[in-house]
């Protein structure tokens, strides 16, 4: 092969490789842009899968700890999913079934929480308006056919799935199922992941990223939902003493509120201060849940959640935002609590992968690069020098 052929034989790959590469940056810029709205439009299955997924990488530790002591991997999945429903149920027995009951009366607070509003309102003229037209919106609206229609509460998971909606049913098996299977054959998969890679570098990375993965998670969960169950329990214990009714309730809402950093724990003060409200006489004795429920969570934003987590779990708060926003956008409070465990995945399968090369990574080769083009053309001229 002369010099020219093998110069235009080049050149050709070269605008090949171009074409190759603007044809992937399409797809893949579409691809982007499709999938929000693809995940939006199949929500009753995207949904329960990505919560089964992030809750069954959770609960892994615990499989792992149960394998380590000689339980075979079905039965120690069948254990932790146990644990998982145990967990769900009574936080739906100390949460749902008291704001049930609270939900029925608020109809009938509704002129109790305007005469504690009174004096404020009093200073802040402008806004008496606004708030006639929202107790009568409420009052006309959905909240006033809860004062006439006998709401059955539900005392377990699976009668509020029952209670919700048919489909609830169906996603709630779909996804306990889901968290099984992924449990039950965790390890081997896990084994033939690494053991498919076709080299040792490329076996070592894959374990890295999957316990990367499985460490950052579920630290992250564990460590959070241990934080957010003790600031329940201080808020419940405080709502105890100052005599709000259903402490419990308030302080399992709280705990579960402030899986959404910056909005959670916002709603949370919300609600307590219209719990308030509807209980206590005086204005600003009402006012105090919200006052506590502020107070306790500067603390634990400020002081307990830096301190425990550390810098390995530190994200930066713009992408916590966008996460927020993009995934309670798609699939809305559902959505907003997976928010933060799908960034600590994503950012550590990247971290783990480099970028941009993620598909090489995926592959073990590098994706549209000329590497093993430029072998075969040294071979060419060898050939050719040889003749």
């Amino acid at each position: 092969m002369s010099a020219v052929e093998r110069s235009d034989l080049q050149e050709v790959n070269r605008r090949r490789d171009r074409l190759l590469a603007s044809i992937a940056l399409t797809a893949g810029i579409g691809l982007m842009l499709a999938l929000p709205f693809a995940l939006r439009a199949g929500a009753e299955f995207f949904l329960p899968l990505t919560a089964a997924l992030v809750i069954a990488i959770a609960l892994v530790p615990l499989l792992e700890w149960m394998e380590r002591r000689g339980v075979p991997s079905a039965p120690a999945a069948f254990m932790a999913v146990i644990g998982f429903l145990l967990v769900a149920n009574t936080a739906l027995v100390l949460i749902i079934v008291p704001a049930t009951d609270w939900f029925v009366v608020l109809p009938q607070r509704l002129p109790q929480i305007q005469a504690n509003l009174a004096p404020l309102i009093d200073f802040y003229s402008n806004l008496q308006r606004f708030v006639d037209e929202t107790v009568r919106m409420l009052a006309s609206g959905p909240v006033a056919a809860a004062q006439t229609v006998a709401v059955d509460t539900p005392r377990s998971l699976l009668q509020f799935a029952a209670t919700s909606a048919p489909a609830a049913i169906i996603q709630m098996v779909f996804a306990l199922l889901i968290i099984y299977f992924f449990l039950a054959g965790w390890t081997r998969l896990r084994q033939r992941t690494i053991n498919s890679r076709g080299s040792f570098d490329g076996a070592l990375a894959v374990a890295r990223v999957i316990q990367n993965v499985v460490d950052a998670t579920s630290a992250y969960v564990i460590t959070i939902a241990t934080i957010n169950l003790c600031l329940g329990a201080a808020i419940a214990l405080s709502l105890w003493l100052i005599g709000m009714p259903s402490p419990m309730m308030w302080g399992g809402i709280v705990a579960l509120l402030n899986f959404i950093p910056y909005f959670g724990p916002m709603l949370a003060a919300v609600l307590l201060g219209l719990g308030g409200l509807m209980v206590f006489d005086d204005v600003w004795v009402a006012l105090l849940p919200a006052a506590l429920q502020v107070g306790f969570h500067l603390v634990e934003a400020n002081v307990i959640t830096p301190t425990v987590l550390g810098r390995r779990l530190t994200m930066n708060p713009l992408l916590i935002l966008v996460s927020l926003a993009f995934w309670g956008w798609v699939w809305g409070t559902p959505g907003a609590l997976l928010g933060v465990p799908l960034l600590i995945i994503v950012q550590t399968i990247v971290a783990a992968a480099g970028t941009p090369d993620i598909a090489g990574f995926l592959f073990e080769r590098g994706t549209l690069t000329v590497a093993p083009r430029k072998e075969s053309d040294e071979k060419d001229e060898t050939d050719v020098t040889d003749c």
